[in-house]
């Protein structure tokens, strides 16, 4: 990892740099408000898809989003909700059993459904944002784990092969690639995830990887004129695929519009990430032209360390390492899964001033978001534990005098916006564009192409 000196110059920091087009050389100690506040605002769209999501088994809406593109941002309080549209969900399957710390399913015979999760976002820049801040930004938010660290213990960390773009060979492997430790490697985990489709299901007949590909490729054509960028964000698992994904993008050829010369800037800013694969990846990764990791972690936690190098994985891009344990506000807490909090990390961005600096919030910030989904808040601080929950856990009194679960909004409803008719999509739909006008939910049974 290389060494990170100070800034000596005064003048904020260009877009590009708080990308990494430097690899963030004098911006991370001390950690520059400017990046501090991309790096919140980066968190902040991953706790969009934990807050969204539906965990609850008794649900038939389990493993879906629970709300819809239109609302999703202003739904989950995210604070920059007027400034970004949601322009496409990607869901995601296994072609293998997987733990259920990843795919959750209803228990119920009518869930909406039994091959398919929701696992994220892309959301783009509204003109409006575009026009003051003189760029459109397009985020990839993944969703991490719900129940926390128990897919440590029981997912294998093999590694397999992912194949270039460059290469030659049309993505065939032999047993000859499988033991070169010098082919680009990743956690079977995370590529399964990635690049599993499911014929059956209207949401994964392409798998989450083609998704996003086909909607980044249909972005960047209808904004080639504009200054672009493409930032993969994720806590945990879905900081793996932050990373998958992001080299993705670039490897693919999808940070060049037609006719340019130089690539847009393509980062991943990463919370509490996994090792994502061997050293022959990082290297790989690391040559890709416009390509920056940005891995925010407390220093902690345990999940960065797995699998561990001693299988054959690297660490990946440039660290930000913060120490929870700064905090006057945090509890001397012992539980492993606290220490990898997401919002645990975030409030100690919030106040990191350096190793050797005291702990002091530079930017406002609630503290009662830490304790969203856990109790790592001194009791002092006066917030229950754990508050982020659906009124009575979605139950309603129907008008028979029996509780049952709330349906969703009809705006709500988990719609696939990725089938396959051969007739494609309007490319200026709202949505799509970014354009101000929310993106109107699709119709229940029409579907398009998103080419």
């Amino acid at each position: 990892m290389e060494e990170i000196v100070a800034n000596s110059s005064s003048s904020p920091p260009s877009w590009a740099q708080l990308l990494g087009s430097d690899h963030w050389r004098g911006l991370l100690d001390p950690l520059d408000l400017s990046l501090r506040e991309l790096v919140l605002r980066c968190g902040d769209f991953c706790q969009v898809t934990y807050d969204s999501f539906v965990s609850d088994v008794h649900s038939k809406y389990c493993g879906a989003c629970r709300y819809g593109r239109r609302s999703l941002l202003e739904k989950t309080s995210f604070p920059f909700a007027a400034d970004y549209s949601v322009s496409e969900f990607l869901y995601a399957t296994s072609e293998v059993d997987l733990p259920a710390s990843f795919l959750l399913f209803s228990l119920s015979r009518e869930a909406w459904s039994k091959e398919s999760n929701w696992l994220g976002f892309v959301a783009v820049s509204t003109d409006a944002a575009a026009r003051a801040a003189g760029r459109r930004e397009i985020y990839v938010a993944w969703r991490g784990t719900i129940r926390d660290l128990e897919w440590v213990n029981v997912l294998r960390p093999e590694l397999v092969p992912i194949h270039s773009h460059s290469d030659n060979d049309n993505n065939d492997s032999n047993d000859d690639d499988d033991d070169d430790d010098h082919k680009p490697k990743v956690m079977k985990g995370w590529h399964t995830i990635y690049t599993s489709s499911d014929s059956k299901s209207p949401f994964t007949k392409t798998s989450a990887r083609d998704q996003l590909l086909a909607r980044i490729k249909q972005l960047v054509e209808l904004h080639k004129h504009e200054s672009l960028s493409v930032v993969c964000v994720g806590h945990s698992l879905g900081a793996s695929l932050a990373v998958l994904s992001a080299y993705d993008i670039v490897d693919s050829g999808l940070s060049k519009t037609s006719g340019a010369d130089q690539h847009f800037p393509v980062c991943a800013v990463v919370f509490g990430s996994p090792q994502v694969g061997n050293r022959a990846f990082a290297e790989r990764l690391g040559g890709l032209p416009g390509l920056r990791v940005l891995h925010v972690k407390n220093k902690i936690d345990l999940i960065p360390l797995y699998p561990s190098p001693l299988l054959g994985y690297a660490d990946t891009g440039t660290e930000l390492v913060v120490d929870a344990r700064k905090s006057p506000h945090l509890k001397d807490s012992r539980t492993p899964g606290d220490w990898h909090n997401l919002q645990g990390i975030l409030h100690s961005v919030a106040g990191w001033n350096g190793e050797r600096g005291g702990f002091e919030l530079r930017v406002r910030r609630s503290l009662a978001i830490v304790n969203k989904s856990c109790d790592y808040l001194k009791d002092e601080c006066m917030v229950p534990g754990s508050w982020w929950v659906e009124k009575n856990r979605g139950m309603v009194l129907g008008p028979d005098g029996e509780w049952e679960m709330a349906p969703p909004d009809e705006d709500d409803l988990p719609v696939p916006s990725y089938v396959i008719t051969g007739t494609g999509a309007d490319p200026t739909a709202a949505g799509a564009a970014g354009t101000d006008e929310p993106p109107a939910p699709a119709p229940l049974r029409r579907f398009c192409t998103i080419i």
